[in-house]
C-alpha cells in the first residue's frame, strides 16, 4: 500500500481546482433568474443568495482567516454566510428565515474579493505545516476544494425545484428502454474493509478515517438498482408517489432538471430511505448495510478488494454517471464497464445507493482541525450512510471511503437503493 506522509503540492494545479470549482459555481447560480435568488425551493435550505455567498465565504475564513491568520475581509458578510443548516422539520427550518439579504451584485463582488485573496494564498502562501493542525497534510485548502465540490450537487437539488420558466436550460438527450428485471447476485461470506488510514491518501474527511475490517455474512443482492419500472408496480399496489414524479392525466411523468419528462422506466427511482424501506419490506427484502454495500461494490471473489467497483482505474465515464456528465440519471444498464467482480453494476454514479446503516463515527474518530463540526453534529442516530456518487458528484469525491448522509424522511437528494436477502 502506498502512504502518503506530505503532499507534494502542485500549486499550478490546484489553483486550477479552485478555479474550475469557482467557474462551475458561477455556471450553477447562472440557471437562476433573478427573481428567484432570495427565494427558498426547498424550504429545509437557504434561499440561493446564501450559497452564492457561502461557497467563496467558507474558503477565505477557512483557508485564508482561521488557517493563515490572515484579518477578515466583511465580517458582516462573512457571519452570514458562514454556515449552511440542516432542520429536521419545517418548524425548524422557519427559525432560519431572514426578510433581507444582500443584493445579488453585492454578493458577488464579494465573491470575488474572497477569490482573490484565496488564490493568492494558494499561490504563494504556506500551505502544509506539520505543526499547525489546520495545515497538517494542506487540509485546510483541501477542505475547501472538497466543500465547494459538495455544494455543487447539493445546489443543483435546489435548481431542480426551481420551476422551470425561471431557471435556464440545458438541452440534453435521454434515453429510456426496457432492461432486464432485477437478478440476485450471491456474495460470499468475506471481510470489507471500511474507511481509510490518514497516510493512504493526500485528504479525507473525518468521518472517513479509521480502517476497520468487518466480517460479513454471506448474503444476495440485486444486481442492478430499482428502477421507476419498479416502482410504479409498487404504486399500483398502493405505495406513494417517488418524490420527482408528476401526476399527469392518470399517469406520471419524471420531474427532470431542465425539463418534465415521459416517465423513464428504466432510470433508477430516486426516494428517501424511509420509501425505499418501505418498498423492501414490500418485497420481502431489506436494504444492504454499509458494509455489504463495500462487499459487493469493493470485495471479490478472490478475496482481496479493489479501489473501485471496477478495478484500479480512476473514475472516467465509461464507468458511471457521474462530475457532471449529465444532469439527470439515465438507464440503469448504461455503464457494463463500472461493474464490479461479482456483477453488481450501476454502484457509483446515476444516484447514491441507501444503506440501512445509521451514519457514525469509525474507530478512532477525530473531529477534524479545519472544520471540526463537520461529521460530529451528524452523529445523532438519525442520519443514514450513502455510498457511490450521483451524476452531479465531483470525481474527486468518487472514492471507496466517502460517505454521504441525510436524513430518513428527506425527499430531495439524487438518491437510489437495491435489495439485500
Amino acid at each position: 500500500m502506498s502512504t502518503v506522509t506530505t503532499p507534494q503540492l502542485d500549486r499550478d494545479a490546484l489553483l486550477a481546482w479552485y478555479r474550475r470549482n469557482r467557474e462551475r459555481s458561477a455556471s450553477l447560480f447562472a440557471f437562476v433568474d433573478d427573481s428567484a435568488y432570495t427565494e427558498r425551493p426547498i424550504p429545509l435550505r437557504h434561499p440561493f443568495v446564501f450559497y452564492d455567498g457561502h461557497l467563496p465565504a467558507f474558503s477565505y475564513l477557512t483557508l485564508n482567516e482561521r488557517a493563515l491568520g490572515e484579518a477578515p475581509l466583511d465580517r458582516t458578510l462573512e457571519t452570514l454566510f458562514e454556515r449552511g443548516i440542516d432542520p429536521d422539520s419545517l418548524q425548524a427550518a422557519a427559525a432560519h428565515e431572514r426578510t433581507t439579504w444582500p443584493s445579488r451584485t453585492e454578493v458577488e463582488a464579494f465573491g470575488r474579493a474572497c477569490d482573490e485573496r484565496v488564490e493568492r494564498a494558494i499561490a504563494t502562501a504556506t500551505l502544509v505545516d506539520p505543526q499547525r493542525p489546520r495545515l497538517v497534510r494542506a487540509q485546510a485548502l483541501y477542505t475547501a476544494l472538497e466543500h465547494e465540490q459538495m455544494h455543487h450537487e447539493t445546489l443543483m437539488y435546489i435548481v431542480h425545484r426551481l420551476d422551470y420558466e425561471r431557471k435556464g436550460r440545458i438541452v440534453q438527450r435521454h434515453h429510456d428502454h426496457a432492461v432486464a428485471p432485477a437478478q440476485m447476485r450471491a456474495i460470499s461470506a468475506g471481510i470489507a474493509t471500511l474507511g481509510a488510514d490518514r497516510d493512504e491518501m493526500a485528504f479525507g474527511w473525518d468521518n472517513e478515517f479509521g480502517r476497520h475490517e468487518v466480517a460479513v455474512p454471506a448474503f444476495e443482492i440485486q444486481h442492478r438498482p430499482v428502477t421507476n419500472g419498479d416502482w410504479l408496480a409498487f404504486v399500483e399496489a398502493g405505495g406513494p408517489p417517488a418524490p420527482f414524479w408528476i401526476a399527469r392525466d392518470g399517469d406520471f411523468a419524471l420531474r427532470g432538471v431542465f425539463e418534465e419528462l415521459p416517465l423513464p422506466l428504466s432510470w433508477p427511482v430516486y426516494v428517501s430511505h424511509r420509501d425505499a424501506a418501505a418498498y423492501a419490506a414490500w418485497k420481502g427484502m431489506r436494504l444492504p448495510t454499509e458494509a455489504e454495500y463495500h462487499r459487493a461494490a469493493y470485495g471479490t471473489p478472490y478475496g482481496h478488494e479493489r479501489p473501485q467497483p471496477w478495478g484500479d482505474e480512476a473514475p472516467a465515464p465509461v464507468h458511471g454517471n457521474f462530475d457532471f456528465e449529465r444532469f439527470d440519471p439515465e438507464p440503469i444498464d448504461a455503464h457494463p464497464a463500472g461493474a464490479s467482480a461479482w456483477d453488481v453494476h450501476d454502484l457509483v454514479g446515476n444516484g447514491w445507493e441507501f444503506t440501512a446503516s445509521l451514519f457514525a463515527p469509525f474507530p478512532g474518530f477525530e473531529p477534524m482541525a479545519s472544520y471540526p463540526q463537520y461529521s460530529a453534529d451528524f452523529f445523532d442516530g438519525r442520519h443514514y450512510v450513502l455510498k457511490g456518487a450521483s451524476p452531479v458528484t465531483g470525481r474527486e469525491l468518487v472514492r471507496r471511503s466517502f460517505r454521504n448522509w441525510f436524513y430518513a424522511d428527506y425527499p430531495y437528494m439524487y438518491a437510489k437503493f437495491r435489495l439485500v436477502a
